[in-house]
């Protein structure tokens, strides 16, 4: 029978905690994440002949992503405050589907993984794309944010296997 993963988070009296990590041995640990914005031709027109009012949304986007991974332990509360070794953010503009695919990759040296801050730099850069672009379409989506993969670690290496396949 197999067995259920607990939940870390909490304690014995079931209240938040942040899980110590100080037992855990220092690895190499990478993550990359992604996310994908869809807009509409002329927004996507906008944003990929760098013609947005705004400026360089793809820019701005990646470094609002970097940023975001460096203060991922401000945001998320029960993230450890961790020392990254390397943050790169990469866009995937799509003209078919109108949409810029977005790839955020993560990585450190130390005892606990950086999945929450690829994600966090992913979903900021998400939303920066939106912010810059609001003037002009105010329907614009995020989706798809998802881990793609992490390495190292004592749970091991993740590769994300697209639902159906």
């Amino acid at each position: 029978m197999k067995k259920e993963k607990e939940l870390t988070h909490f304690n014995e009296s079931g209240r938040a905690r942040m899980v110590d990590v100080s037992e855990k041995n220092v690895t190499l640990r990478t993550a990359t994440a992604g996310a994908k914005v869809f807009a509409n031709p002329e927004t996507f027109a906008l944003i990929a002949e760098g013609r947005a009012k705004k400026g360089d949304v793809l820019g701005v986007a990646q470094v609002a992503g970097i940023m975001a991974a460096k203060k991922n332990a401000e945001l998320i509360p029960m993230c450890h405050p961790i020392q990254i070794t390397g943050v790169d953010i990469a866009f995937e503009p799509d003209e078919a589907a109108s949409a810029i695919g977005i790839e955020a990759t993560v990585r450190c040296k130390g005892e606990t993984g950086v999945e929450m801050e690829a994600l966090t730099a992913a979903s900021v850069a998400a939303l920066t794309v939106y912010d810059m672009c609001k003037a002009a379409q105010k329907d614009i989506e995020i989706g798809e944010i998802r881990l793609i993969s992490k390495t190292g670690g004592k749970s091991g290496d993740y590769f994300w296997a697209k639902k159906g396949k």
